[in-house]
C-alpha cells in the first residue's frame, strides 16, 4: 500500500508537483480503469482543498457520458454529449474552466452548491475519447490557470496508467 502524504497545505505549484508524484506512485503498478479512477478521485478529493465534487464521466457507445468513480454527493448519472460543462469538454476536447457555473449556458446543476468547475477531456493515446474528469467547488472562481495546468498534468498521468 502506498502511503499518502498530507499535501493540501502546500502552495498550489508545490501541491500539483507533489500530487503528480503521488499519482504516479499510486497508479503506477495497476492498469485497471475502475481501480485507478477510484483511487485517482479519492487522492484528488483528499489533497486538493475547497472541492465539493470530483470524478469521472465515461463515454458510452450511445455518445452519452455516464458517471464513473467519484467523491462527493450523489451525482447526475447521465449527461448528453454537448450538454453542460462536461458535455462541452467532451465535444470540444478542450478543458473547460468555468469561474461561475451560473454564467455557463446550459450548465447542469447536479449539486446546487457548486459555483465553479473545471472539466478535462480524457483522450487515449489513439485519440479516442474515454470521457472527462470533472472537479467542482462551492467557491466562485476557485480554479485558475495553475489549477488547469495541474489537473491536465494529473489526467495525463492517469491516462498513461490505463493506456
Amino acid at each position: 500500500m502506498h502511503a499518502i502524504s498530507n499535501l493540501e497545505h502546500l502552495p498550489k505549484r508545490d501541491l500539483y508537483a507533489a500530487l503528480l508524484r503521488e499519482t504516479a506512485a499510486l497508479l503506477g503498478s495497476e492498469r485497471d480503469l475502475i481501480a485507478n479512477a477510484a483511487n485517482f478521485a479519492a487522492l484528488v478529493w483528499q489533497q486538493v482543498p475547497v472541492l465539493n465534487w470530483c470524478g469521472f464521466y465515461l463515454l458510452k457507445p450511445d455518445g452519452d457520458l455516464l458517471v464513473g468513480p467519484f467523491q462527493g454527493k450523489p451525482a447526475c448519472v447521465r449527461i448528453a454529449r454537448g450538454r453542460g460543462v462536461c458535455g462541452t469538454a467532451a465535444v470540444t476536447r478542450r478543458t473547460q474552466r468555468v469561474q461561475d457555473v451560473n454564467d455557463f449556458p446550459g450548465h447542469i446543476a447536479c449539486d446546487a452548491a457548486s459555483r465553479s468547475e473545471i472539466v478535462v477531456p480524457l483522450q487515449r493515446g489513439d485519440g479516442t475519447l474515454l470521457g472527462v474528469w470533472d472537479v467542482d467547488s462551492p467557491v466562485p472562481a476557485r480554479f485558475d490557470a495553475e489549477d488547469e495546468a495541474g489537473m491536465e498534468a494529473l489526467c495525463r498521468v492517469f491516462m498513461a496508467s490505463i493506456d
